[in-house]
């Protein structure tokens, strides 16, 4: 409900999208610094330390409920992404490799992401009790309670992967640093199968800034705040769907995630137009088949990394995920001096459609049969 919170704090829809932007150009200047970091230091470490920082900044914007407050929250939540960015995904890959089980990865991603997806299903549906019963604020306090069960979470996992700079001098933990920022950039930069597959993951991540119009969207179609979460409440569902279907679906062949990507477009663009409640619908469906192509995408990718700079590679990615997310929220915030956010949303299914021709180029081959493109350079 954090873009209730916004605009009940006097807002305006591009005072918003500013905010977006500072947490995604945030996210932009930490995204690779902290995959190296990923690289070379225990990712379990960084995992929880992500999760306390983002707690922190839920904590800001309950005592400081201002442009100025929402901002520092951003930046303290951007911070947080970076870290946990490319540091996830690394982490599984490398933990399931090390077990000889790096083929379970696909149905291991999506089944993180659907329960994650089911999680916040179940908060989102609290949304609405909590805010009857103790408004933003009780709604923050909760945010900051599940960032220290997401820590407790992470403190809990195992690691097999050795890593300990801590001994080691500082010009050491350093040299060993910038060696994993170059590998890392390296391998985007001098094999085509991980290039393409970096900037295709990029651009479908940028595409998830859509859901951070959906609240305002339902306002605009009259629907009262404790309403909002119920809606949201579908679209969060077929994420949770579409990521279940994605190991499945991992091996299907690249023209169903081309078909995909244009029936998201198709159904997203006509659930805005539609300018009812019931839009949500086509949206949400939109939005679970996203979902699948995104969990798909991420996980060739991962198998198309052949270097030991894992994270610092998925990190990329992320950057150039932060890029399109900043792009689309600077549109956002242009536009709505002329138009309705319907209007906006369906206009950002344009490029999705233009992505869905870019699949065939980019899609990774999966880890069973394209050992040997998977290191193409």
């Amino acid at each position: 409900m954090y873009q209730l919170l916004f605009k009940d704090h006097g807002l305006s829809p591009a005072q918003i999208s500013l905010l977006f932007v500072i947490w995604s150009a945030t996210g932009f200047v930490l995204e690779i610094p902290s995959g190296a970091w990923a690289d070379t230091y225990s990712r379990r470490k960084l995992l929880i330390l992500g999760a306390l920082i983002s707690g922190l900044g839920y904590a800001v914007w309950i005592a400081l409920p201002s442009f100025a407050g929402f901002a520092a929250g951003f930046v303290l939540w951007g911070a947080s992404s970076a870290l946990i960015s490319g540091t996830y995904e690394a982490f599984v890959y490398d933990e399931l490799t090390a077990r000889g089980r790096a083929e379970y990865y696909p149905t291991l991603l999506g089944r993180a992401r659907s329960a994650a997806f089911v999680a916040n299903l179940a908060a989102t549906l609290l949304a609405a009790p909590l805010f009857d019963l103790g408004g933003y604020v009780l709604a923050g306090v909760v945010s900051v309670l599940s960032c220290l069960v997401e820590a407790a979470v992470a403190w809990s996992l195992p690691e097999a992967r050795p890593v300990d700079n801590a001994r080691e001098s500082t010009q050491a933990a350093f040299t060993n640093y910038f060696h994993m920022l170059r590998t890392g950039v390296s391998e985007v930069l001098t094999s085509r199968v991980v290039r393409r597959a970096v900037l295709l993951v990029a651009l479908l991540g940028g595409f998830l800034a859509f859901d951070e119009y959906f609240p305002l969207f339902a306002r605009e179609t009259g629907a009262a705040n404790g309403a909002i979460p119920l809606l949201i409440a579908g679209t969060v569902a077929a994420q949770a769907i579409g990521g279940a279907l994605a190991g499945p679906a991992y091996k299907l062949p690249v023209a169903t995630f081309t078909i995909g990507l244009v029936a998201t477009a198709v159904l997203i663009g006509t659930g805005a137009l539609g300018r009812s409640l019931w839009g949500f619908l086509p949206i949400a469906i939109g939005y679970g088949v996203l979902q699948l192509v995104i969990v798909v995408s991420e996980a060739r990718l991962q198998d198309a990394i052949s270097g030991p700079a894992r994270a610092t590679v998925t990190s990329v990615s992320g950057l150039f995920a932060e890029v399109s997310a900043i792009a689309v929220y600077g549109g956002f915030a242009l536009g709505s001096i002329w138009f309705p956010i319907s209007v906006l949303i369906a206009a950002l299914t344009v490029p999705v459609l233009l992505t869905a021709f870019v699949v065939p180029l980019a899609l990774a081959a999966p880890r069973s049969s394209s050992g040997a493109e998977a290191i193409d350079t």
